[in-house]
């Protein structure tokens, strides 16, 4: 594979109206800013891609040190030989449908829309362990499309070890939008549900953001005593016992 190429262009060539093939601008917003609707539950590190050239930017220092390289990666297909190999066919798939939703909703939504994932990837002692991958949209170019994408990986081995095989394409900035395909059954596994509310799923995300049962109940209008009703009503769902147990559970649930 050529180092103007990468894994994914395939699927990301399918979506024209999605991916720019402009020189990407320069971002107004932070990279601090972008990392505002992020959940991050363990080590983690991001970088910029830039779509049309394919080239990283951005990186933060742990992505060395969590992977063991000696230098930063400057080429998104760095990143994806870092995934195992047996992985790769649901990141293509879980790409697919993230941004097959995208373009049926809009492309004009995509700066108000994240996808989110897991994989295993390699890590400094070489060992896999499980990543939560989120990816949003730093840059549009003038038609709105994907100019450059901000990508965060969190290592969750300590919240769980089994992949979901859950691609999720949810609301940020105030969006509400909340779309998920379970593709367990497409890779032989067993397929999961969702036993939660939508009240339950709002909330859920609020705690995934490390908000205390007072913010989230100003956020969404109601009282504390219902938030914690909803808090107690999904551990006893879960059969777990804190809301770190419940996070673990529901990363293994692809509901984060």
């Amino acid at each position: 594979m050529e180092e103007s190429e990468h894994t994914l262009l395939p699927i990301w060539e399918k979506y024209p109206a999605i991916f720019s093939s402009e020189e990407a601008t320069e971002n107004n917003e932070s990279v601090t800013a972008l990392l505002s609707d992020i959940f991050v539950g363990g080590d983690f590190y991001y970088y910029l891609i830039d779509i049309r050239q394919q080239t990283l930017s951005h990186q933060h220092p742990n992505l060395c040190k969590i992977h063991g390289l000696t230098s930063q990666p400057k080429h998104l297909q760095h990143i994806i030989n870092l995934i195992h190999p047996e992985d790769i066919p649901f990141v293509l798939r879980a790409e697919e449908y993230c941004y097959g939703k995208v373009a049926e909703i809009g492309v004009q939504h995509v700066r108000n829309l994240k996808s989110c994932y897991c994989f295993r990837m390699r890590i400094a002692d070489g060992s896999y362990h499980l990543f939560h991958h989120q990816a949003i949209i730093a840059v549009v170019d003038d038609n709105g499309r994907m100019s450059r994408s901000l990508n965060i990986h969190t290592d969750i081995q300590d919240l769980s070890r089994q992949n979901s095989y859950i691609a999720t394409l949810m609301g940020i900035n105030g969006c509400t939008d909340f779309y998920q395909a379970d593709l367990s059954c497409e890779f032989g596994l067993h397929k999961t549900c969702n036993p939660f509310s939508k009240r339950e799923r709002e909330i859920l995300r609020f705690i995934a953001d490390g908000f205390s049962s007072e913010i989230i109940a100003q956020q969404l209008g109601i009282s504390v005593q219902t938030v914690n009703v909803h808090r107690k009503n999904m551990l006893k769902k879960t059969n777990t016992h804190n809301s770190r147990a419940l996070l673990k559970m529901c990363i293994e649930m692809g509901l984060l």
